[in-house]
């Protein structure tokens, strides 16, 4: 079970190049993907400090990830709860909840930062194609 970090969700809907092959593919043969909302509100936000082009609404965006057949993870408790223990490796409010999320969740990270990899968090990304 993935869970998309917000740059390879963007990767992934834009089919930028930036996202290697091997986990393009791996994306789209995962039986469960999970983005989650926090994804959702950090395009938000860039996209309003015109820090990040969206190709569409955010709202359209969170739609399609029925046709990806990808699940949105909300925030809850145990995710929130989770986080007062997270060290600060990682300054970034997303990325920490994301980390958290995929702790409780069991989930793997798709992701190419290399804070998140720190964490004693399931990720993975193939960097022999970029």
């Amino acid at each position: 079970m993935l869970l998309l970090d917000t740059h390879a969700y963007y990767w992934f809907i834009t089919d930028s190049g930036k996202l290697p092959l091997a986990t393009k593919e791996m994306i789209e043969t995962e039986e469960h993907v999970f983005v989650s909302i926090a994804s959702f509100w950090e395009m938000a936000i860039k996209e309003s400090l015109g820090k990040l082009q969206l190709p569409a609404t955010v709202k359209e965006l969170m739609e399609d990830c029925t046709e990806y057949e990808f699940s949105i993870l909300p925030i809850n408790g145990m995710h929130l709860n989770r986080i007062k223990d997270l060290p600060f490796i990682h300054r970034d409010p997303f990325d920490r909840i994301i980390i958290c999320q995929a702790i409780e969740e069991d989930l793997t990270i798709v992701t190419v930062d290399a804070n998140i990899v720190k964490y004693d968090v399931k990720s993975i990304w193939d960097s022999a194609k970029q």
